[in-house]
């Protein structure tokens, strides 16, 4: 492992030099607008201020050690996406309420079908057989199904409000269940059962391949907020010509959840498979399923606060075609994961999967 200091941080340029392009692409924004070439300008540092908020996430993550690594990028990733989904709803006159809805359920089946599956489908081409510690994925689960059903599908079987929504205290009741249960699983993860979450015996464990000093850590940080910065605001400029352009091409509009989840969570999937190709599955799973954990029990919160404290409606409850694709890879993940062990055929099983979610969301 070598030694990350403030000079090295500073000369990976691309890691602050996108952050800067983002923050003056939206200076820029505020004289010329949004025309269809300077979108497309937007889009491009948007994705790599991205990319960056990553790369800083991990230095921070090198500083802290394993395994709370994953929990750093998650973390970073979910904020992206909180932040996204309150600024697009709060800053356009016309209400989103199922958008919370869409880009949580979204998330949710990108890394299990999309990031899982193209991980385990990469892993078992290389390597054929690939092993991972059955206990840690049975928690993650444990705690995704309870989360998914609860915050999901439950508000459509409540009366107390009309239609697939939560009233006030059910949403404030659902925000602190979430957050409990995320808590008990960090806790789980990182302190009574942290052997768990590391590599299985025998495998050589890889941490990151650097460790940052103090001063690079600092420096990470504070690229680290201009990056999520530009990135929730650029991704509000975008919405409207995100949303004509969808509406030229006649797709329904929950794919907007889509596009948003799959751009906070590309580096994310990119580090999952990485790890994966590299013999890591453990790491790649932590990664990968922390982050769907993550998204539900950060951002329903966060939502559901805003909700409340501005009475802004939103319906958090999938309808059935949803709900049937969620139970089909809950239940797939509990068959393919349920082993300890993978080869590519599961990592097909989820692909499948994730392309039928994605196909369904176009041709609905």
């Amino acid at each position: 492992m070598t030694k990350l200091d403030l000079k090295d941080a500073i000369a990976l340029r691309a890691t602050w030099i996108w952050p800067l392009l983002a923050a003056g692409a939206l200076v820029a924004a505020s004289f010329i607008g949004m025309p269809a070439w300077f979108a497309l300008v937007c889009a491009v540092c948007l994705i790599g201020a991205v990319f960056a908020a990553v790369h800083h996430a991990e230095v921070i993550a090198g500083r802290l050690g394993e395994p709370v690594g994953p929990l750093v990028l998650a973390i970073a990733v979910t904020v992206i996406e909180v932040g996204l989904i309150a600024s697009i709803m709060l800053g356009f006159g016309e209400p989103k309420p199922t958008l919370a809805r869409d880009t949580v359920f979204a998330a949710v089946m990108i890394v299990c079908n999309g990031i899982v599956g193209a991980s385990l489908l990469s892993g078992g081409v290389r390597h054929h057989e690939q092993n991972f510690r059955l206990e840690s994925a049975s928690a993650a689960l444990a705690v995704l199904a309870a989360l998914t059903a609860l915050t999901m599908i439950v508000p459509n079987v409540t009366t107390t409000a009309a239609g697939p929504v939560f009233s006030n205290s059910q949403t404030a009741f659902a925000a602190i269940v979430s957050l409990l249960l995320y808590g008990a699983f960090l806790f789980t993860q990182t302190v009574t059962h942290r052997q768990s979450f590391m590599p299985p015996e025998g495998e050589e464990f890889h941490g990151h391949d650097f460790e940052p000093t103090l001063r690079a850590t600092w420096f990470s940080f504070g690229v680290l907020l201009v990056a999520l910065t530009a990135v929730v605001i650029l991704a509000k400029l975008l919405t409207p010509p995100l949303e004509q352009a969808i509406a030229i091409a006649g797709a329904p509009k929950g794919l907007v959840g889509v596009v948003i989840a799959a751009i906070v969570l590309l580096p994310e999937g990119v580090a999952s498979l990485r790890a994966a190709r590299d013999n890591r599955l453990q790491s790649s799973l932590n990664l990968a399923l922390g982050s769907a954990l993550a998204s539900i029990a950060l951002t329903i919160p966060a939502i559901g606060a805003i909700s409340i404290a501005t009475g802004y409606r939103i319906e958090l409850g999938l309808p059935i075609k949803e709900v049937v694709l969620l139970a089909l890879t809950l239940l797939i993940s509990v068959i393919t994961l349920g082993t300890g062990r993978t080869t590519m055929l599961q990592g097909m099983v989820h692909l499948a999967i994730f392309a039928s979610f994605i196909f369904f969301v176009i041709v609905p």
